[in-house]
């Protein structure tokens, strides 16, 4: 090597050398900075959440708390005292821990009841709410749907609610009310329905309210509530007049109305059991609607049923049977969520003092920087201004991370593809040699005889397996240093060992390895006896003994030689004419 070669050659190490240090200084600085930035952001906000996850832990925790407290104050603006307030929260614990329903609706629904009902005093409200709460649970109703109906109720039978105490008049309805819905074609809205269109009416005239149940019980058999009291609205509203049209009496001596079934007596007494046309135009022109015949109608065949409808609703004095068919509801599941939700409330409420004060001291901090805020302006522009730039940081940081991210994943893509293409030149150069020595097979078979043909085979297998040889020593290279890789090759191996022990068993010695690639070119000069034998045989055994069995049979094919494509035939007789004028009609044509 020249002086001047050398001196070139040191000049470009020395270049990279002073490049290379600095570089991999600055790579590490940026490195380090990197990390230390990711790792500073990551304790803000390691700190920021566990911060903040423990703020929403115990909010969650208090919620039950904070909503039954809301619930409690809605009450309270109406006036309830503190120590009705307190009953109250106990029975909704106790209701919610045994049919699986929400304290604080249950103190909610008490809401409606104190509006509606005025006077509640000694646990009265309580009492009511959780009648209201079980009717609802064991009718199928919802809790608005039926302290509504308490409402209405009480409206309507409050004499006889005052006479009896209220509390355990609720509980009778109560306890009426759900055996009515087991024995008729009801829930818990339909009756509340019929009761509200029916009103006042039926208990102006004197009408017991298990009858007026019942009644109303029977006709939703066929109708929805609040059509079967439209219908006995219209009834007691034309009964008056109907008696004096019919000469008929339908009350006592006192102005009351005759109990139902009486009624019923006196109408079939005067038009037997079936009305036929004429008779319920007279029913109609003495009641004055239709809507009191249909009634009548649907009752006369049906008063020995209402009668003894009558006579289970009136025995009722409590609310076991309510209390039974609302625990038949319960879901466990809920109801042992329910159970955590009372143990919640019961540890919340001790320590909610503890949390309000703590609130309000925070709340209280806070107003100073509020007010901090507005006094000092210029320094709460800093704070601002520093708050951003560290949130900005964090976010370069963030992108920064992302760009180092896209830019590995760019590399790897880059690498599968240059191995993707490198797979895909070497398929090209198979399915090209793979054509060429079909091309070449088949103009072979073209001009020689029929033993050709086996020739041919043979030249087809040792070219396969030449060019699957060539083939397989890239393809190894490429895959030699994956696991994957190596198992598909020991498999290969495995079928290339077999497959030299069927060429031994056939008279072709030698064999090859599948790690050799086999030069495709197939010279095919030969001095030996059996040219042929050359040509499709490369790899054929030296030695001195006799010729294998493709030798045998090529043994037989007499002619001249051929060239195609990258193989050549060479053979000392020479070809015979017409194959020869079928070789050049085919290169020809």
């Amino acid at each position: 090597m020249s002086t001047s070669a050398l001196e070139k050659l040191m000049f470009t190490v020395g270049i990279t050398d002073m490049v290379s240090q600095p570089a991999q200084s600055i790579n590490k600085t940026i490195t380090g900075m990197k990390h230390n930035a990711t790792s500073g952001f990551d304790a803000i906000r390691g700190g920021m959440f566990g911060l903040a996850g423990a703020g929403i832990a115990i909010k969650t925790f208090m919620q039950p708390v904070y909503d039954v407290d809301k619930a409690l104050g809605e009450v309270r603006s109406l006036g309830v005292i503190e120590s009705e307030l307190k009953t109250l929260t106990k029975q909704s614990l106790i209701f919610s821990s045994t049919y699986g329903e929400s304290a604080a609706d249950f103190i909610k629904s008490s809401y409606d009841i104190q509006s509606a009902i005025g006077g509640l005093n000694n646990g009265e409200l309580a009492k009511f709410t959780n009648a209201s709460n079980i009717l609802a649970k064991g009718t199928k109703a919802d809790a608005a749907t039926i302290t509504n109906y308490m409402g209405t109720m009480y409206g309507i039978f409050e004499t006889q609610a005052n006479a009896m105490g209220k509390a355990k008049w609720v509980e009778q309805l109560t306890g009426q009310t759900a055996l009515a819905v087991q024995m008729f074609k009801t829930d818990g809205a339909n009756m509340s329905a019929a009761f509200t269109s029916i009103g006042a009416n039926a208990t102006a005239s004197g009408v017991a309210i298990n009858e007026q149940m019942a009644i109303l019980g029977t006709l939703q058999a066929t109708m929805s509530g609040s059509e079967a009291g439209t219908k006995y609205k219209s009834f007691l509203a034309g009964v008056a007049g109907a008696q004096d049209k019919l000469g008929l009496s339908f009350t006592d001596s006192e102005g009351r109305l005759l109990p139902m079934l009486s009624i019923m007596d006196k109408l079939k007494g005067k038009f037997g059991s079936t009305f036929n046309e004429m008779e319920g135009l007279q029913l109609k022109k003495a009641f004055g609607s239709d809507e009191a015949v249909s009634l009548i109608k649907l009752l006369m065949g049906k008063t020995k049923g209402l009668g003894e409808s009558m006579d289970a609703l009136g025995k009722i004095t409590g609310m076991k049977n309510a209390e039974k068919m609302a625990k038949a509801m319960v879901d466990p599941w809920e109801k042992f969520q329910s159970i955590t939700e009372a143990v919640r409330i019961g540890f919340g409420t001790a320590l909610m003092p503890v949390i309000n004060d703590l609130l309000q001291t925070m709340g209280d901090g806070l107003q100073t920087l509020t007010g901090w805020t507005q006094e000092f302006p210029n320094i709460t522009r800093w704070v601002g201004l520093l708050t951003l730039g560290i949130l900005g940081m964090s976010a370069a940081t963030g992108l920064f991370s992302i760009l180092l991210g896209l830019g590995r994943t760019a590399m790897a893509a880059w690498g599968a593809g240059v191995l993707l293409m490198k797979g895909v030149i070497i398929g090209l150069n198979v399915v090209l040699g793979a054509l060429k020595i079909a091309w070449a097979l088949v103009s072979l078979a073209m001009m020689i005889n029929p033993i050709g043909l086996i020739v041919v085979s043979i030249v087809a297998l040792v070219a396969g397996v030449t060019m699957l040889t060539d083939w397989w020593g890239k393809l190894a290279d490429m895959f030699k240093n994956s696991e994957w890789g190596k198992a598909v090759i020991g498999w290969i191996d495995d079928i290339v060992a077999k497959f030299n022990m069927l060429k031994s068993l056939f008279g072709f010695g030698g064999g090859f390895d599948s790690s050799i690639n086999i030069d495709k070119t197939i010279n095919t000069t030969s001095t030996s006896a059996n040219p042929v034998i050359d040509a499709v045989n490369p790899l054929k055994n030296n030695s001195d003994s006799a010729p294998g069995l493709a030798a045998q049979i090529a043994s037989a094919i007499t002619g001249g030689g051929v060239s195609f494509g990258d193989v050549t035939i060479n053979a000392e007789g020479g070809m015979n004419p017409e194959a020869m004028e079928d070789w050049g009609a085919l290169q020809g044509g």
